[in-house]
């Protein structure tokens, strides 16, 4: 369960330096019409006033007076709310007042990553139903813009919009089918924001912070410390390179000829995949509404470093805890879908998907719902976003809502070595385990020498039992170990099981540690 919030941290967070400050009473970048504020949880309002006023926050008969700091930032904490609306939501300080109309109270939740999660609903050639039948006054949209700073910023580009034909086809996909769920389960109103970039790098969405002191991770700022000190003399070449080609295009076009290739930017602090420049840009405006958690669907651009993954993303899970001050928030990733990465058959996806396993084994509140069942192997934006958005949803109903659903496919939990065969152990078997198809498929066995090779495999009630002719004494059993891998085991609700491994061996993108 959700630690309490810690007002003194938040009031920590709201001291840290912003981008801006302001002499007038303005509320923060997430308070606008329309919007929907956490139920049943102490409710952060924030904003700016003048350096020491008084600030009376009101809605739906509650209030809470904060006073503005030295900088002029305030933080009301008001009492927590039952699901309802729409109310009015007010902010005094002095004659100074600011006033929001068609406020709703449910369930909060920030959905982001790279270009799965951000993948627009109308650009599937099958939505137009899902398009058509979308208008739902309580289910309200909250678009991002993308944003990239140096520092944490505190304003954003975007507006709380209710869910209609024409405010869900630019909205991202997952977050949109998963709210939808949450609609559908819950019967109450639900915001959903989504804040996301295509192709971008775990550690963008990391403050700088929770990266540091971290062996694995100090790699990733020492390779980006350099390039940040070389800038200036990079811009400076480049500048005098875009001069000559101006010059060159003139000359180019006065003799009728094709003009040559401008010269490329270089790379600043300011680019998408620098540490800290997304969170900076598109989560710190956010900080600290109250949501129940987060939604996330990344990974593909961090393939090839799925071992630094492993320490990475829980940093990131960390920080985001920490940022939002509101004890262990539920965070539910989406495990990568099934896909030939760079047009072969390797485990660098396999690598990847562990780390984010890991993620739900170590820390609190953690779910994976799970695409590698339902991915392209030709196109690593797969069309099955419906599914994903369930799927997020049943995790989000097992951890946050009580309900009794299986959130999961069969997910590893231990084995017995017994003779010459393997006993494997699971969780989440939920009605009991199913093999698609005739005979299981895709576990593969290795001896002391640990050369894998083919497994058969059979289920016995809760279990799978694994061997192979010629290993006679087994030592490691894998499941669904590739980019791209054969899937057999499901349980009785039809949901996968999640690929593993019962061994410890170096996984080959260990040694790969700078981006």
């Amino acid at each position: 369960m959700p630690r309490p919030i810690r007002p003194r941290l938040l009031a920590a967070l709201l001291l840290a330096p912003l981008s801006t400050a302001s002499a007038q009473l303005t509320l923060g970048a997430p308070f606008q019409d329309h919007m929907v504020l956490q139920r049943d949880r102490a409710l952060n309002v924030f904003g700016h006033a003048p350096a020491g006023a008084d600030v009376t926050v009101s809605v739906a008969g509650r209030r809470a007076i904060a006073t503005a700091d030295a900088d002029g930032r305030f933080l009301a904490v008001l009492p927590p709310l039952a699901a309802g609306g729409p109310y009015r939501l007010a902010a005094k300080a002095g004659d100074a007042e600011v006033a929001l109309d068609d406020v709703l109270v449910g369930e909060v939740w920030i959905a982001s990553g790279q270009s799965n999660m951000e993948w627009q609903l109308q650009r599937f050639p099958d939505c137009a139903d899902d398009i058509a039948a979308s208008s739902d006054p309580q289910l309200r949209l909250l678009l991002v813009a993308k944003r990239t700073a140096t520092e944490p910023l505190d304003t954003l580009d975007g507006q709380w919009r209710a869910a209609a034909p024409d405010s869900v086809p630019g909205f991202s996909a997952v977050a949109y089918f998963f709210a939808r769920e949450l609609r559908h389960h819950l019967g109450v109103p639900v915001g959903i924001v989504a804040s996301s970039w295509g192709g971008t790098r775990c550690e963008a969405w990391t403050r700088r912070d929770a990266m540091a002191g971290v062996p694995s991770l100090q790699p990733i700022l020492d390779a980006w410390d350099a390039l940040d000190a070389s800038y200036p003399e990079r811009r400076a070449r480049f500048d005098e390179a875009l001069a000559a080609w101006e010059a060159a295009k003139a000359a180019a076009a006065a003799r009728g000829e094709q003009a040559p290739r401008r010269p490329g930017e270089p790379v600043s602090p300011l680019d998408p995949q620098h540490p800290s420049a997304l969170y900076n840009g598109m989560i710190a405006p956010l900080v600290p509404m109250t949501v129940r958690g987060f939604v996330w669907y990344q990974g593909e651009s961090n393939a090839g470093r799925g071992w630094q993954y492993r320490h990475l993303f829980p940093a990131m899970i960390e920080d985001w805890r920490a940022a939002f001050g509101q004890g262990d928030l539920a965070f539910l990733p989406v495990q990568l879908a099934n896909f030939h990465w760079n047009g072969g058959d390797g485990t660098f996806w396999a690598d990847l998907r562990e780390g984010q396993l890991r993620a739900m084994q170590t820390l609190p509140c953690v779910g994976l719902a799970t695409a590698v069942d339902i991915g392209n192997p030709k196109d690593i934006h797969p069309d099955r976003k419906d599914e994903v958005g369930r799927r997020l949803a049943l995790w989000a109903r097992a951890l946050c809502y009580g309900h009794a659903v299986v959130p999961s496919g069969p997910v590893y939990s231990h084995c017995a070595i017994e003779g010459d065969h393997v006993r494997l152990s699971f969780d989440h078997v939920g009605g009991g385990l199913r093999a698609d198809g005739d005979a299981l498929q895709g576990f593969t066995i290795a001896g002391p020498d640990g050369n894998f090779v083919p497994a058969d495999a059979r289920i016995q009630g809760d279990d799978v039992v694994v061997s192979a002719a010629g290993i006679a004494r087994p030592c490691a059993v894998r499941y669904g170990w590739a980019d791209d891998p054969v899937l057999s085991l499901r349980n009785a609700e039809g949901l996968p099981a999640l690929p593993f491994r019962t061994d410890a061996l170096p996984l080959p993108t260990r040694g790969t540690l700078r981006p």
